[in-house]
Parts: C-alpha cells; sequence; structure tokens
C-alpha cells in the first residue's frame, strides 16, 4: 500500500474517532514511513526536521489569542452584541425566529464572508482577522441560533475561492506565480491564457457547496450554552467610548504593521502594547491575559507544527512521486479516468501536506505531460492541475483554510475541529471541487 495514502487514511480515521488531530498526526507519520521502508529512528528525525516549518504560524496564533483577549476585554464584544441584539428588537428573548433576527443572520454571514474573502486579496492578511472579528460575534451568533458549522462553511469559502479564481493577492500568487508557472515549465505555452476561464467551473464548485450549507444543510440552527460564552467574554466588562476606540485603533495597527512587515506576531504584539499604553489592559494583569490567549489558541499552534512533520515524513518516504506515477500508469488513454484520478490523487496529497501551494509542484511534472499526450487542451489542464491542487484545503485537519475558522469559533470550547469544521467544509467543498473540476477538465 502507497505510505500516503497510508498515513492519510489513519490520520483522518483517527481524527473522526475524536483522537486529538495532534496525536492522529504523529501516529499517522510513523504509519507512513515505516510503510514507505523508512526505519523508525530515520522517521522521527524527518519528522522532528519539520516541525520547525510551523513554528512562526504557532506563534502567531498564541500572540493573536493573546490580542483577541485584550480585545474582550476592551468590551467590544459586547458592544457588538449590544448592536446586533437591539436590530433584533429581542434584547431578553432566545426566540431567534422573527424576520429581524433573519436579516442579522444573513448580515454576520455576509460581513464575514466579505471579510473572509477580501483577506485574499484586497487587505492580505489571510487568516489573522479570525481571532480577532469572530469571537466577539459568538454571543449573538449563539442568540440567533445560527450554527457555527455554517460560519465555518461561510470563512473557509472566503478563504479558498478567491485564491483559486481571483488573480490578486494570494491569487496572483497561486495561479499566476505557481500554477501558471509549473504548467509553463512542463511544456504547454500558458501565454494568452485566461486562468479565471480556466478556474471558473471549480469556483463555481464552490459557490454551490455554500449556497448548499446556507440554504439548505444549517439553515433549521443550533443551540449554544450562552453562559460559556458569556465566561469567554468576560461579562462584568465595562466599556465606554474610550475603549471600544481603542480596541479599534489596536485592530487597525495590527493589520496596518502585518502589511507592512509581512509577521502576524509583530501585528498582533503591536495591538496587545497599545492596549496596555491606553490603559485598557492594565499593566499588573498583562501578563495574566497574555498567557490566557495563548492558551486559548495553542492547540491550533501545535496542529500546525505537528501538520508539518507529518508533511516532511510524506516527502521523506519518496512516495508522492510513487503515488502519482501509479495513478498515471492506472489510467491508460480514458480521458474521463484520467481527470478523475488525478483530481483524487490531488485531494490526497493536499489533505495530506495541508497546503495547495505545496502541492502543484509535486503533481505539475507527471500530470501536464500525461494530459498532453491524452489530448486535454492547456486550458482544460490548467483547470485540472488548479483543482487538483485545491482540493484537500478545504477538510483537512492540517490546513490553515480550516484550522482558522475553529480558532474563532471554538474560544468557548463549543466547537469540535473536526466534526464542526473539517467534516461540513470537506463534504460542501471537496464533492462539489471534484465535480466541477473533473467538468472542467472534459468540457474546456
Amino acid at each position: 500500500m502507497n505510505a500516503v495514502v497510508a498515513a492519510v487514511a489513519v490520520m483522518l480515521v483517527l481524527s473522526l474517532l475524536r483522537i486529538h488531530v495532534v496525536v492522529a498526526l504523529i501516529i499517522g507519520a510513523l504509519t507512513g514511513g515505516l510503510i514507505g521502508g523508512m526505519s523508525l529512528e530515520a522517521t522521527i528525525e524527518a519528522f522532528n526536521s519539520g516541525l520547525g516549518g510551523g513554528a512562526t504560524v504557532a506563534l502567531s496564533y498564541a500572540t493573536l489569542g493573546a490580542f483577541a483577549v485584550a480585545i474582550g476585554k476592551s468590551g467590544l464584544a459586547h458592544a457588538l452584541a449590544d448592536r446586533a441584539l437591539a436590530l433584533i428588537g429581542r434584547q431578553d428573548s432566545g426566540d431567534a425566529s422573527g424576520v429581524a433576527s433573519k436579516g442579522v443572520r444573513f448580515l454576520i454571514i455576509g460581513l464575514l464572508l466579505a471579510v473572509a474573502m477580501s483577506s485574499q486579496n484586497i487587505l492580505p492578511i489571510h487568516i489573522a482577522f479570525i481571532p480577532l472579528i469572530v469571537p466577539p460575534l459568538l454571543y449573538v451568533m449563539a442568540k440567533l441560533n445560527l450554527d457555527r458549522r455554517l460560519v465555518a462553511c461561510v470563512l473557509t469559502f472566503g478563504l479558498i475561492t478567491p485564491y483559486m479564481f481571483l488573480p490578486i493577492g494570494f491569487g496572483g500568487i497561486y495561479l499566476n506565480e505557481i500554477l501558471l508557472a509549473n504548467v509553463s515549465d512542463n511544456g504547454i505555452v500558458t501565454d494568452g491564457l485566461n486562468v479565471m476561464s480556466a478556474m471558473a467551473l471549480p469556483a463555481l464548485g464552490m459557490l454551490v457547496g455554500l449556497l448548499v450549507a446556507v440554504f439548505f444543510t444549517y439553515r433549521s440552527g443550533r443551540t449554544y450554552d450562552l453562559s460559556r460564552i458569556e465566561q469567554t467574554e468576560r461579562v462584568d466588562t465595562q466599556y465606554n467610548s474610550w475603549t471600544l476606540f481603542m480596541a479599534l485603533v489596536a485592530i487597525a495597527a495590527a493589520f496596518v504593521v502585518q502589511l507592512w512587515l509581512g509577521s502576524m506576531i509583530l501585528g498582533a504584539l503591536t495591538g496587545f502594547v497599545l492596549f496596555n499604553l491606553s490603559g485598557v489592559v492594565r499593566w499588573k494583569e498583562s501578563d495574566d491575559l497574555f498567557t490566557e490567549g495563548m492558551k486559548m489558541l495553542a492547540m491550533i499552534g501545535f496542529i500546525m507544527i505537528a501538520a508539518n512533520g507529518f508533511a516532511e515524513v510524506m516527502r521523506e518516504t519518496g512516495q508522492i512521486a510513487t503515488l502519482v506515477q501509479g495513478s498515471v500508469e492506472a489510467i491508460g488513454d480514458n480521458k474521463a479516468l484520467a481527470a478523475f484520478l488525478m483530481l483524487v490523487v490531488g485531494l490526497l496529497i493536499t489533505m495530506g501536506i495541508g497546503s495547495s501551494f505545496s502541492t502543484i509542484p509535486i503533481i505539475a511534472a507527471l500530470y501536464v505531460p500525461l494530459a498532453l499526450e491524452l489530448g486535454f487542451s492547456p486550458l482544460a489542464i490548467v483547470a485540472l492541475v488548479g483543482t487538483a491542487g485545491a482540493l484537500g484545503d478545504a477538510g483537512s485537519p492540517a490546513s490553515d483554510s480550516t484550522l482558522g475558522p475553529t480558532a474563532g469559533l471554538n474560544v468557548d470550547g463549543q466547537h469540535n475541529h473536526i466534526w464542526d469544521t473539517v467534516v461540513p467544509t470537506f463534504l460542501h467543498y471537496n464533492l462539489p471541487l471534484l465535480v466541477f473540476g473533473w467538468l472542467a477538465a472534459m468540457v474546456l
């Protein structure tokens, strides 16, 4: 059995059985290394060497957690909740069936979708906004019975679809610098190719998944424990115009510093220091608040670290290329089967590595010559490789496109990473992507 398939399967099965994702990643990596012919010592060494790759992201999450707790201390969470509840007109009622509450529900969904999409191109801060914007909205979401699984799907759509369709910001990197560059390096003239036309059908698949989640799967809502949210949001916090103003200034400063220096860590620290200097967070309690915030998002950081170790073991086995080559040999001259298998292999690789951007160079070297031989058009090949790379970003336990939403939605412990983020995003996005990516390869 291919080591990559075995490792990903073990990791996913253990995660679905509610074994902690970090443990599942470690056991999956050991399984893949041993099946791939590596010794136990070599597997551990490869895993350890890969851990450093996730350290920056882990520290970024830790500092963002501290910043998020400081925002909660400012009272911004309750200001937002009070304003939204006033719009609903049911300040003291748990009834969320009225027209006004439905309007606020769609307003929140639209706001989060717009911010998530903007984070990929207009304001390329990626997942940094989630721990800052989502936790303050949890109380209102609970009053509206808004299902957090739907919110996870909305955020993941906004984090993925822009980069796989719009050649701006992160999309410019994925579509132009990675996808078109690798396709060109392997024998296709890309001059004059419209990458948006190639990825339009796969992006439509993402949109179909989002619409199904919003209007069908999660439309009935879900009940959450308000007391747990109130404990997280510090209901005893008093806010005024000064604390709210400083919260907005700190958030803006954090984003500006991140864009300027390219560091989520320094951006979050800037915001936290501003809270200290302004007096919103007292110096004597800043240490405890910072520690509390780091604990809040520590799990996400450790998952990212373990995921990098897992990916390094997969690369060291040398069986990623074997997996791709094996699919090539099984295809023959069947174009329909070729398109399907290429997409499935891309799904497996990305779910294991957790990065669409890292998958393209791996698969393009073999996929492009094969697709040319089978008679796929250049536009179809771009769509095929681009979709194969994006597949698995949603629905991977180790992807920042799923870890980011969980970081914001689980601050009160009422949102499970696997069953409330990973499984819903896998079903709503990877399955439509398979269908629409296959259609794109066949009709373009």
